[in-house]
């Protein structure tokens, strides 16, 4: 779940950075107050503690500006809002009368359970205690599907990692030109792999590895991020720059590493 709604006073800075941003700089702060409900003098503590923060700034006329790392913490926390979005009118309205999750352990009809994502798939359980509840619809064994009804609370999405290692075109070196000794560092036997190109895929399999897609594999990653799987990727360098617009487009952070010898 997004860091903003474990906090009702994150929640609400970002609120408010988010009203002096689209007002400034004649912004007044009774204004904040109204359109958020709150009173103007939770306003004027929270922007002092804005301002502390290095998130806006004041000419001392009580006119509000954002600062550059203000804009940043906005823009990072409006991403992870997206991903949560997008991840609860995928997964969580398209079906909202029952939800589909794996029984963890054998359940009887009408038990209360926990749900939580383990792997990239929803899981219930009636031992491992959670913040989102439900109550299953028929008997299941487990490892089976089972549907949820009355659901409560929100499912917790793992934070991810993603990894990226460059290798060079055929022409520039191809497989042959690869550092196999930090390729190995970098691949994790718990990650999700994918290749772009056949270059990258040949480099895997020299050190023993097959990757889990190879086409579509820039979606896959991407799809895979929303469910909390992090995922190595191996790219040939010209395919790098369309791979980084995708995830820097779904607020998606990266490490990327050089793989040339």
């Amino acid at each position: 779940m997004t860091f903003l709604l474990q906090s009702k006073r994150d929640a609400t800075k970002f609120q408010i950075l988010v009203e002096v941003a689209s007002h400034q700089p004649n912004v007044r702060q009774s204004e904040i107050a109204h359109t958020l409900g709150i009173t103007p003098q939770a306003v004027s503590e929270y922007l002092k503690e804005l301002t502390n923060q290095g998130f806006v700034y004041s000419d001392g006329r009580v006119r509000y500006k954002t600062t550059t790392k203000g804009v940043e913490w906005i823009t990072e926390h409006a991403f992870s809002l997206r991903r949560y979005a997008r991840f609860i009118l995928e997964e969580v309205v398209s079906q909202v009368a029952v939800w589909t999750a794996i029984a963890d352990e054998p359940l009887q009809a009408g038990t209360q359970i926990y749900l939580y994502m383990r792997d990239g798939l929803l899981y219930a359980s009636a031992k491992h205690e959670t913040g989102a509840t439900g109550k299953v619809i028929s008997d299941v064994q487990k490892g089976r599907d089972i549907g949820v009804t009355d659901l409560r609370g929100l499912i917790d999405l793992p934070d991810v990692k993603i990894v990226i290692g460059k290798v060079p075109r055929v022409h520039r070196g191809g497989s042959t030109a690869v550092n196999y000794q930090m390729l190995k560092k970098l691949v994790e036997a718990d990650r999700f792999i994918a290749v772009i190109g056949v270059e990258a895929l040949i480099a895997l399999k020299n050190i023993g590895i097959d990757a889990d897609v190879m086409f579509g594999a820039k979606e896959a990653v991407v799809e895979a991020a929303w469910h909390g799987v992090s995922s190595f990727v191996l790219s040939v360098d010209d395919e790098l720059p369309s791979l980084l617009k995708r995830l820097e487009a779904e607020g998606l952070e990266y490490e990327l590493h050089d793989l040339k010898a």
